[in-house]
């Protein structure tokens, strides 16, 4: 792997974001969207936008990033830039992190933006520091485009990338303790919840707003980062040139 082509890659990458209206806003502007229209709909309902806002913070980046990610990088193979960028040095470790690098990127600025927006403008009350609600909400969306990397590895369409949110982001969602605590679900669920990174990222949103620190907050955030990393060097692993 060569930095300066993984950096290369990174800046191509923001380069084609920057001239993508569409992509910039779904990314930066729709989290804060749905999370404002959260805070509205319960704005009569004092404490439920304080319980729920939190993991919503885990949920949107996670789920936007992963769509965005699968599917631009699907372009990428299927148009044949992924094949021309091979015949050259380039190798695959440096298109993954490159991708990766910008979107994390990306992802950072969303955090900002959406946790911003969320206290300040919707109220969210949190006991513990902001920046390590940012700090989740970051390695959250990165955890977001690391799946969809691997997604984009095995699909063969924009609508096959999408096909797999039932598979790879439903259940975490149905599990992730947002409409039940984890530890009130059925024994096997509970199990299979605590393989699903998506869990660990409500954890430790909730140990931010609880304000809750040390390994309630830094052990299962470093579960999410972890899986992650394992995404992203499957996704290299598994990276196909082109689309048959």
């Amino acid at each position: 792997m060569s930095p300066k082509r993984t950096l290369a890659t990174t800046a191509r990458v923001l380069k084609q974001l920057s001239h993508d209206p569409r992509s910039i806003v779904l990314l930066l502007v729709a989290p804060s969207l749905l999370v404002g229209l959260f805070a509205w709909l319960f704005d009569a309902q004092p404490g439920v936008f304080d319980l729920y806002g939190g993991p919503l913070l885990a949920l949107f980046p996670f789920i936007l990033m992963f769509v965005i990610t699968s599917i631009t990088t699907l372009r990428e193979r299927r148009s044949g830039t992924l094949e021309r960028l091979m015949t050259t040095t380039m190798n695959k470790p440096d298109f993954i992190i490159g991708y990766g690098l910008a979107f994390g990127l990306m992802a950072t600025l969303q955090a900002v933006i959406t946790v911003t927006f969320a206290v300040v403008v919707c109220g969210l009350s949190v006991e513990g520091p902001v920046w390590q609600l940012g700090l989740v909400a970051v390695v959250d969306a990165i955890l977001g485009t690391a799946l969809g990397l691997l997604a984009s590895a095995f699909a063969r369409t924009e609508f096959q990338a999408v096909q797999f949110m039932p598979l790879l982001v439903f259940p975490q969602i149905i599990l992730g303790g947002l409409f039940m605590p984890r530890e009130d679900m059925p024994d096997i669920l509970e199990a299979i919840s605590d393989w699903l990174p998506l869990s660990h990222a409500i954890d430790a949103i909730n140990a931010v707003t609880a304000g809750d620190a040390g390994a309630d907050l830094f052990v299962p955030l470093s579960i999410v980062a972890a899986f992650a990393l394992a995404a992203l060097i499957l996704a290299s692993l598994t990276l196909r040139r082109r689309t048959p």
